[in-house]
């Protein structure tokens, strides 16, 4: 999954969705204390960083609309070769596969995997906590890519342990309409007070017992939620399908009996400008390897 061919390195940038979220509570300066279960998806960026002479860091194929100080891959690099204090640059392309404003972690994980490439490349040798502490400056959901294995994940999003799940496919749709994390986190309706659990617990759990707590809101804000689970609940009868974070993206876990024509069949007749892939878990971040001897 990952090929490092003399200055340039080629890496698969995965999403992720969280298979329950749960908040239980809210810390006094206003973050929000929650429960999830983050899965690592094979649906991925492509990231190729080239090595270069010039003291720069050049994006070849910079976001529409996205200026470089906001762009995640730019932000990660210039975060990194500051506090290694590299003098040396970087060309950085980046394919774009995961959809933008999904909710599926995209921006997040490409800017885990520019730090763990560059950490290689440029031969630093940071170790993973080092890179996790540098990726929190750049989001809350950055250190988990790099931890590189799925979790079950605590506190503000920064408590993780390694969570053994079952290998499984996905239905994932993106009904092309964003919604604003603050705008799910602010609303007064949202529930704050879900009963904890144990990683133990979720594991046992039937599907049914967990849920998402943003989801409620995400429908009321975002009408096209509900119809990406209404789609998936009838296209697949009794899928129970869920919303991933703060959404917009809404997913089903796949019954491997269902035939894999009748998947292609469902995805290529989407709803006009929405976006879906029948996907499937991964255990590790493909550039796991890179920063860690496990």
């Amino acid at each position: 999954m990952s090929e490092l061919i003399r200055d340039k390195l080629v890496l698969q940038s995965p999403a992720k969705l969280n298979l329950f979220l749960h908040i239980v509570g809210r810390r006094s300066d206003g973050y929000h204390l929650l429960q999830s279960a983050f899965q690592l998806i094979d649906w991925c960026d492509t990231i190729t960083l080239t090595r270069i002479t010039e003291n720069e860091i050049r994006h070849t194929n910079p976001l529409p609309g996205v200026l470089p100080k906001d762009d995640l891959v730019v932000r990660a690099a210039t975060l990194l070769k500051d506090f290694c204090q590299v003098k040396s640059g970087v060309e950085i392309h980046l394919k774009k596969e995961i959809p933008m404003g999904a909710g599926l972690g995209g921006g997040s994980s490409d800017a885990a995997t520019t730090l763990i490439g560059l950490n290689a490349l440029w031969n630093l040798q940071l170790d993973s906590d080092t890179l996790c502490k540098l990726g929190l400056q750049l989001g809350a959901d950055v250190p988990f890519f790099i931890f590189g294995k799925n979790a079950f994940v605590e506190g503000i999003g920064e408590q993780m342990e390694e969570m053994r799940l079952d290998q499984r496919d996905f239905l994932v749709i993106f009904p092309n309409q964003g919604i604003p994390t603050i705008r799910i986190f602010q609303d007064p309706e949202l529930t704050r007070d879900h009963a904890q659990i144990t990683m133990e617990g979720f594991l046992a759990s039937p599907w049914s017992e967990l849920s998402n707590d943003c989801q409620a809101v995400a429908m009321r804000i975002c009408p096209e939620v509900k119809q990406a689970l209404n789609w998936i609940s009838q296209a697949i009868p009794g899928s129970e399908p869920r919303m991933s974070g703060s959404g917009s993206s809404v997913f089903a876990i796949l019954d491997p009996k269902i035939e894999r024509e009748k998947l292609e069949n469902l995805v290529q007749n989407l709803p006009k400008g929405w976006k879906g892939r029948v996907v499937r878990g991964l255990n590790k971040n493909p550039a796991y390897n890179l920063i860690s001897s496990d």
